[in-house]
């Protein structure tokens, strides 16, 4: 019988999943080294959707001491997004503080106790700055069966709200992201900018870089709108494009 990849994977996600890397993997408390290692894993907990690091403990320079317990009474949702705080954990293992230099971070790693990761130690993604290799990382690691295809596109697509046209174009670019909706990103040239107002709004993609938003002049404020102005090096094609929400505003193929 044949398999369905992306279906047997999300019937993995229940389960503690871990993946090698052989890249140089560090972090930072502020300026201060807290790991460095070349025997670094990609982990993700039962029902997280974004992975973290987790490193040998002998590859921890900073100091790790017991963590105050997260607050009891809530019971660990059926699906860790992003939003859920690292404390937040799925699966066995001991919380940690972390310092280094004088500056800590509470609860911001884990000490796993399953067998298969004996002597590993995760650590929160948000808490520290992170280079692989010489290369900064945003946001969270990139999982390594993630893609990101961007595909030039002759697809005639409008944005609108209200009868009023906020970007047309044919010539758009089309990006394939993987477990997400496919986007369309419109040329900038082909965006009415009299009816966009930029908004202090920012967000990080560990495979695209950091996002600006737009909304609607004379709206809400809602955000409907969102560019990579300086993308990173792999998503470099789709700088200054822009993507609408589909749910908030018209978007449709002509």
């Amino acid at each position: 019988m044949a398999t369905k990849i992306s279906e047997t994977l999300r019937a993995l996600s229940r389960e503690l999943r871990y993946e090698p890397t052989t890249k140089r993997i560090r972090a930072l408390l502020g300026d201060q080294p807290v790991l460095d290692s070349r025997s670094a894993v990609v982990l993700w907990e039962p029902r997280r959707v974004v992975p973290c690091y987790a490193v040998p403990a002998n590859d921890v320079v900073g100091v790790l001491s017991p963590a105050t317990p997260a607050t009891p009474g809530q019971d660990t949702p059926a699906l860790l997004h992003p939003g859920i705080p690292f404390r937040r954990h799925s699966s066995e293992g001991k919380p940690l503080d972390v310092s280094a230099g004088g500056q800590s971070a509470a609860g911001a790693a884990f000490e796993l106790g399953d067998p298969d990761l004996a002597g590993y130690v995760a650590f929160d993604p948000g808490a520290f700055s992170w280079l692989e290799e010489s290369d900064p990382v945003q946001s969270h690691p990139r999982d390594p069966f993630h893609r990101v295809d961007i595909r030039h596109s002759a697809r005639h697509v409008l944005a609108s709200s209200g009868g009023m046209v906020l970007a047309e174009s044919t010539a758009p670019l089309m990006v394939f992201e993987t477990g997400m909706a496919e986007r369309t990103y419109l040329p900038e040239s082909d965006v009415n900018w009299d009816q966009l107002i930029p908004t202090d709004s920012m967000t990080l993609c560990p495979y695209k870089g950091a996002a600006s938003y737009w909304r609607l002049a004379g709206g809400s404020g809602e955000d409907v709108a969102w560019s990579y102005q300086e993308p990173l090096a792999p998503a470099a094609e789709i700088a200054r494009y822009v993507c609408f929400y589909d749910n908030l505003v018209d978007v449709k193929e002509l």
